[in-house]
This record gives C-alpha cells, sequence and structure tokens, in this order.
C-alpha cells in the first residue's frame, strides 16, 4: 500500500452544528463536543458536512466554526477534516485555503448540488481548483447522491482524478454499493483512504477492508461501534452482528423523527447541547422528544453522559 491508504482509521464523527435556541452559533459549546469524542476514542472530527448542516451555514459562519474546533483539538489526538463543499466554487476555494491557514488536518467537499456535474469529468474540474488552494492537505471527495443528487462512478473518478489533484487522499463513501466500494479500496493496490458513511452497514465495509468510517452516529453511540469492531477482529462474528442490529435499530428510530433533529436531541442526552436545527428542517416538539428519549433508551446504545465521563 501506498500513499493515503491509512492517513484516517476507525470512527472519525461528524458533528452537529452547536446552535443557540435563537438559531445563532453557540461556538462554546465545540469545547464540550471536542472533550466528547476525546472521551469516546473517536480518531476525527469532520465538521460542517450533512450532520453539521453545511448548506444551511454561510461561509463566515464556517470558518467561524472551523477556527473553534481547531482551538478545541489543539492538545488532542482526534485529527481535524474540514468539508468545504459550496454550491459555488469561489466559496469553496476560500473554505479550503482556510482550512489550510488554520492548520485542519484534512480536507473534504461534496458535490455541487444545484448545478449538478453531469459527467465524472464535469466532478474532477470542480474538485481541482478547491483542492489546489488547500495543496498541504490531503483531499478527500465526499460522494453523498442520496442528498446531492449526484450519482458517479466513484472508481472511474479516483482514477481520472488522481492525475488532476496531486493531494488526492480518498473518499467519504456515503453509499450502499458495496461492489464499487470494494473497487476503490483495491484500486491501485489500495492507495486511496476509503471511509465509509453508513452507519447501520459499517460491518458490511469492515468486511470488505474498510480501515475506518466516518458518521454522525459515532457522536453519541461510539461505545457501541467499538464493541463491533472489536468483535470482528477477534473473529466473533455472531456479536459483531448483534451489535451492527443495535445500530440498524438505533438508526431506524432517527429516521421516524428525522436524523438530523433526532441526533441534536440524543446529543442533549449525552450532556452536550448542541441546540435546535435551521430551518427548512422541522425542530422537535417537546411530546416528539420524550418519545424519543424513551425509545433509544430502551436500546441502550448511548455513550456515557460527559458529566459522568472520565477525564481525557
Amino acid at each position: 500500500m501506498h500513499g493515503y491508504s491509512r492517513f484516517l482509521s476507525g470512527l472519525v464523527a461528524a458533528p452537529h452544528t452547536p446552535l443557540r435556541p435563537d438559531g445563532s452559533l453557540n461556538l462554546p459549546m465545540v469545547a464540550a463536543q471536542a472533550r466528547l469524542l476525546g472521551c469516546n476514542h473517536i480518531s476525527g472530527a469532520f465538521i460542517c458536512g450533512s450532520t453539521g448542516e453545511s448548506h444551511s451555514l454561510t461561509t463566515a459562519e464556517r470558518m467561524e466554526i472551523a477556527e473553534a474546533w481547531r482551538k478545541a483539538l489543539a492538545n488532542s489526538p482526534v485529527k481535524l477534516i474540514v468539508h468545504a463543499g459550496h454550491n459555488c466554487l469561489e466559496d469553496a476555494r476560500s473554505l479550503a485555503a482556510h482550512a489550510q491557514r488554520i492548520g485542519a488536518d484534512a480536507l473534504a467537499i461534496m458535490a455541487p448540488c444545484y448545478y449538478k456535474p453531469a459527467s465524472v469529468e464535469d466532478l474532477v474540474e470542480f474538485c481541482a481548483p478547491v483542492a489546489a488552494a488547500a495543496p498541504s492537505l490531503p483531499f478527500y471527495f465526499y460522494d453523498i447522491p442520496a442528498l446531492t443528487g449526484v450519482n458517479l462512478s466513484m472508481p472511474e473518478f479516483l482514477r481520472k482524478a488522481a492525475a488532476r489533484i496531486p493531494n488526492l487522499a480518498g473518499l467519504k463513501f456515503t453509499t450502499t454499493n458495496l461492489m464499487a466500494l470494494q473497487q476503490c479500496l483495491e484500486l491501485e493496490d489500495g492507495r486511496f483512504n476509503i471511509l465509509f458513511g453508513v452507519d447501520e452497514m459499517l460491518l458490511a465495509a469492515l468486511a470488505l477492508g474498510c480501515p475506518g468510517a466516518v458518521g454522525s452516529t459515532y457522536n453519541y453511540a461510539a461505545p457501541l461501534y467499538h464493541k463491533m469492531i472489536a468483535a470482528f477482529q477477534a473473529g466473533d462474528l455472531v456479536t459483531a452482528q448483534r451489535l451492527q442490529l443495535q445500530s440498524v435499530k438505533l438508526v431506524e428510530v432517527l429516521c421516524q423523527y428525522g436524523v438530523l433533529a433526532a441526533g441534536k436531541a440524543l446529543m442533549a442526552m449525552v450532556g452536550v447541547d448542541c441546540g435546535p436545527v435551521r430551518p427548512p428542517v422541522r425542530r422537535l416538539t417537546d411530546s416528539q422528544i420524550t418519545s424519543l428519549r424513551e425509545q433509544i433508551a430502551s436500546l441502550g446504545v448511548l455513550a456515557q453522559p460527559l458529566s459522568e465521563a472520565a477525564p481525557v
């Protein structure tokens, strides 16, 4: 293996952006989020992505959040990956350059989702100047066609982008196409760092050789996945399958209420209140939060609340 094949590994959380009740940024809460990740042995923070409500934030706000995370992780082994995806190429370049300037560990972007790239070549044309704005940072393409509406071949993207993007590290692979996942993993003798983005199917990705994963449920349920990974590595597939099923049940509950809003409610349950979501995502009602708490408590999958966790 060569290149960036295992630059990121283990569980990488996709943190929520903390907001005050009025919807403004609550930057002081980032320190508590970072501490929670450290307590739960998370290897990276993939900020301002889908879970981070990136497209509901201004470019200036995204820079403020990145700076808050860089400060919060200053003495932590947790790596900082800044998502700089934007529908405007120049804003994406500004976010990328800012990420390098503040000392982020890696950069990522998703495809523009209004005027969409129609081909892999079009996608590479958009990504290359963004990656070039932060040439010292490993660059990841964040493939999430369910949200962007851009469904292109990732093996083809890696092959073609490698010639145009010297700092291309790999993918955040958030689709259920396991055939394409395996093709990406073996491409050029495992050159690329492929991180799986579907929490409820992580066991399948581990079986195919994924070195790590990026997901929202790792913010508040990391111990469940650590146990599953340990069982898989020990050859105890029965236990690993049982724990993956717990993840499936967790995600099933989240989907009942809306994954983003429910996830923020669960963050409050583990002692890190990230506040509401921004419109057009709907906030949960008090009765919904009560019902959600009851359903999640019955699963027993949440991490220890931050106030009870051992110091990092």
